[in-house]
């Protein structure tokens, strides 16, 4: 598995000169990486460069330089995919900040609910154990950080063209699932070793 290093990074002088670029870039990338799941949850499949890109842009808004740097790479490779696992970004987006307290709320645990099935395997979400995602009231967090470990068999049925594959929760306030397209499919499917 390929992790970010320093080496890796452009000084803040030379990422300014091609931001503009990379960002346009990166957002090409993404489109292909992105599964909306019922009416507030997407979610943004990482890879070895939506973690460069997002360490970089943590550089350029933050200035903090190379005292900055390791506490990046730090929240940021545990989330490049590791060759056996598809990993994403959750985020659970509601712009009204009365009914996004209220529904959070309600989604304790949600980090715990997340799946990916396709012919006949069902691969469960593990949450990201950097911190923990639901408070003690149960309270979710609106951005959650997940793997779904793949076994060899699995791989190879994910990887083959024109498999089916539904993306979803079995949380009891939000039991929502979406097809996810081939074309998203093929782009993941390239994760794998």
């Amino acid at each position: 598995m390929r992790k970010i290093t320093a080496a890796d990074i452009l000084p803040l002088p030379e990422y300014m000169k091609v931001r503009a670029q990379r960002r346009t870039a990166i957002s090409a990338l993404k489109k292909n990486r992105r599964l909306e799941v019922g009416p507030f949850a997407t979610f943004y499949f990482e890879s070895f460069d939506t973690m460069l890109h997002q360490v970089q842009e943590m550089l350029y808004i933050e200035k903090g330089g190379a005292e900055q740097l390791p506490d990046e790479l730090a929240a940021y490779n545990p989330l490049i995919p590791d060759g056996h696992e598809l990993t994403a970004t959750v985020m659970l987006e509601i712009d009204d900040p009365v009914r996004r307290a209220r529904v959070l709320a309600g989604l304790g645990g949600i980090e715990h609910k997340m799946f990916i099935r396709f012919a006949g395997e069902t691969v469960k979400g593990a949450a990201e154990d950097d911190q923990e995602r639901t408070r003690e009231d149960g309270k979710a967090s609106s951005v959650q950080f997940v793997h779904f470990p793949f076994t060899a068999a699995q791989i190879a049925r994910f990887r083959a063209p024109g498999t089916e594959v539904v993306v979803g929760f079995n949380h009891e306030s939000y039991g929502h699932m979406a097809l996810m397209s081939e074309t998203v499919r093929a782009t993941l499917a390239k994760d794998f070793d």
